[in-house]
């Protein structure tokens, strides 16, 4: 949803990732010169490229059982090899063609279905004008996450010295009940006469409106996830929370003095 509406974009076909839907997205796929390969899991994303009918395929690292399938066999580099994540991707792009010069700047499609559901959310809540903090609670594995009750300690200690923030938890609607746990336990811990305090966003927006949600923060606490690269990309300052990930690879990649990593 995230790259609908831009003009470069000529077809989207979805995917599960793994082997959900693989058989489907094989058939879909129709007869190309180039397959790039930017970011996917294997043993599904090179095979894929190569039912495509791709006569290049370009994809790092390259360090896998699949990489006689590429066009860049050798040299042949890890993870540690290449850096942060988006460098990763434009060295993937130039073996493809591209040339410099690169910004490592990230963008994402603005859609106006997402920011008049934004606004419409806000005014819901009387929050127009209220300073907001965004956490995000939810990450891809148990091992990412910062535990709930931190998040609710965190939103206390701020209120502490800004009793005038207002709190949005963001997530997925598979983290439904995690962000509404989260936003009662700061409901509780630090409660608004007449009002809210916290609001539970996970369901409630649809994914183009992220973006727009993030941007109306003043900052954004996660763990290692796509939410925070998502804050990066709309100049949202970021508190990165990195356990068993390297910042240094999946952090935020640019704009270092916006952003702190813990």
């Amino acid at each position: 949803a995230l790259f609908s509406g831009l003009g470069s974009v000529d077809e989207l076909l979805p995917y599960d990732g793994k082997w959900r839907g693989f058989s489907r997205v094989a058939w879909q796929l129709k007869d190309f010169d180039l397959a790039v390969i930017l970011h996917g899991n294997e043993p599904q994303a090179t095979p894929l490229a190569y039912l495509s009918g791709a006569r290049h395929i370009f994809k790092l690292p390259n360090n896998n059982r699949w990489n006689f399938l590429l066009s860049n066999r050798t040299p042949v580099l890890s993870w540690d090899d290449l850096g942060h994540g988006i460098d990763q991707r434009l060295a993937v792009a130039q073996l493809a063609g591209a040339r410099e010069p690169f910004s490592r700047r990230m963008t994402v499609p603005r859609h106006a279905a997402g920011e008049s559901a934004v606004r419409d959310a806000l005014a819901q809540r009387g929050w127009q004008s209220a300073p907001l903090v965004a956490f995000q609670p939810g990450a891809s594995t148990m091992s990412r996450r910062w535990p709930r009750g931190r998040f609710v300690a965190a939103a206390a200690a701020l209120v502490a010295h800004h009793p005038e923030l207002r709190f949005v938890v963001t997530g997925s609607p598979a983290e439904q009940a995690l962000c509404r746990e989260v936003a009662a336990g700061i409901e509780a811990a630090v409660p608004v006469a007449g009002g809210s305090r916290a609001w539970a966003s996970a369901g409630d927006l649809p994914l183009i409106a992220i973006p727009d949600l993030l941007r109306r923060a003043a900052v954004l606490v996660s763990g290692d996830t796509g939410p925070m690269h998502l804050a990066v990309t709309v100049e949202t300052p970021v508190v990165g929370l990195f356990a068993v990930s390297d910042p240094a690879r999946s952090g935020p990649g640019y704009d270092p003095a916006r952003h702190i990593v813990i």
